[in-house]
């Protein structure tokens, strides 16, 4: 995936975002391979009520909001009072991730969304609305692994979908890594300390 991006995009100022927290390994080595700078954009999977395991969308750092169709069921009180509590823990995140700063000016730069894997694609949908309203010249999302029925906002917003592997039964991000463990807070904050594009 390193040597697609930068083919296109090395030393063209891009603005590499990972998604915390598994997508930020990987987008502190997209940063690195292409010169490019490194940062954090937060979203959070909307937990559907009493099934805290199923989500039924994702709300983002600005509250950009995306609802599954599950989602657009559930009536407009619920929504907001799940938005909000997890609003509170995106702005534990932002302090704890990026010292409370705001994100990095995206306008008219190449921004390449970068994720460990997507499954629904639920959580990156709002972040390429929110990436949309900051006017980026261009808008890529960037994976190793990926199911082929993702949410059709990302085809939609995005301007190109880059993908390793595409598993004709995908159940997990972890299934096509060799060592896959989840990450940590003290490990987000520890790429985005050593990488040296960071802002």
């Amino acid at each position: 995936m390193g040597n697609e991006l930068s083919a296109k995009f090395k030393n063209k100022n891009a603005l590499v975002l990972g998604i915390p927290r598994g997508g930020v390994e990987v987008a502190y080595h997209v940063a690195r391979i292409i010169n490019g700078e490194l940062s954090i954009v937060i979203a959070k999977k909307l937990p559907y009520p009493g099934q805290p395991e199923l989500a039924c969308g994702a709300v983002t750092e600005d509250e950009s909001v995306y609802l599954s169709a599950l989602g657009r069921r559930l009536p407009e009180p619920t929504i907001k009072a799940l938005i909000e509590d997890r609003i509170q823990e995106i702005k534990r995140r932002i302090l704890e991730y990026r010292d409370g700063k705001p994100l990095p000016d995206m306008k008219n730069r190449t921004v390449i969304i970068v994720d460990d894997g997507i499954a629904t694609g639920s959580t990156i949908a709002p972040i390429l609305q929110l990436c949309r309203k900051q006017q980026v010249a261009e808008l890529i999302v960037a994976a190793p692994v990926s199911g082929n029925n993702y949410a059709d906002l990302i085809d939609e917003l995005a301007d190109e979908v880059i993908v390793l592997e595409v598993p004709s039964y995908y159940y997990a991000v972890g299934q096509v890594y060799y060592d896959f463990h989840q990450s940590t807070d003290e490990e987000v904050v520890s790429f985005l300390h050593k990488s040296p594009s960071t802002r």
